[in-house]
């Protein structure tokens, strides 16, 4: 059958001489896997409809418990203006992508899933400070992924902060994407290592996050 949903790339990759799987997460059933077919061949290549975190408008047609399936209609809601010309903003979304790859399974509440990535990922393409982003974004991402963080001491976990991490913790919980919270570089990193390690507590085979290095220097 035919439906129509909104959706974000999370991962493309090359299949033959000419086409693409796409894993795109949905509003109408979650994350599902779509054979694209000549997306890479003549002057017209569709391909930067699907790199990474691209944000979509679709018409699919969709079967239940279908490995692949085909895309009769897309295009692009939000055509991203900074966040793969200004290095941090691009550094955060390699990073974040590598994460939702890791941890996005279930098919459940994909609409309000989907509600709260497309506006985290505008935020980060128009934020003028970016520098908390990552952070903020985890976070508020906890709450989808069945843990939601009430309170810092749940991401700390026993582990002893260093003087003031706490307090930021707490106050990162509450802060929307654009207020800036300053902090030092060494405080965000330690504050990034408190959030990995507290996912990894939570979600089997989170295993080692390859971007996270290249973030972290980005960053000093």
């Amino acid at each position: 059958m035919l439906l129509k949903t909104r959706g974000i790339v999370f991962r493309c990759t090359r299949y033959g001489d000419t086409s693409v799987i796409v894993n795109i997460f949905t509003a109408a059933s979650g994350l599902q896997g779509y054979l694209v077919n000549g997306v890479r061949s003549g002057k017209k290549s569709r391909m930067a409809l699907f790199q990474p975190l691209t944000l979509l408008d679709m018409v699919v047609y969709h079967r239940e418990n279908a490995n692949l399936m085909r895309i009769k209609e897309v295009k692009c809601v939000h055509v991203y203006r900074q966040i793969h010309q200004d290095l941090r903003k691009s550094a955060i979304a390699i990073f974040l992508t590598e994460i939702l790859n890791k941890v996005v399974r279930e098919k459940s509440h994909t609409e309000e899933m989907t509600d709260f990535m497309v506006a985290s990922f505008i935020a980060l393409d128009q934020t003028q400070e970016p520098e908390n982003f990552h952070l903020l974004f985890l976070l508020k991402l906890s709450r989808y992924l069945g843990f939601e963080v009430q309170t810092a001491s749940e991401v700390l976990a026993g582990h002893r902060p260093e003087p003031g991490e706490e307090e930021l913790l707490e106050c990162l919980l509450q802060a929307p994407y654009d207020q800036p919270i300053p902090m030092s570089y060494y405080t965000r990193r330690n504050l990034l290592d408190h959030l990995i390690r507290f996912y990894g507590t939570h979600l089997e085979n989170l295993g080692p996050i390859r971007s996270l290095e290249v973030l972290k220097d980005i960053f000093k």
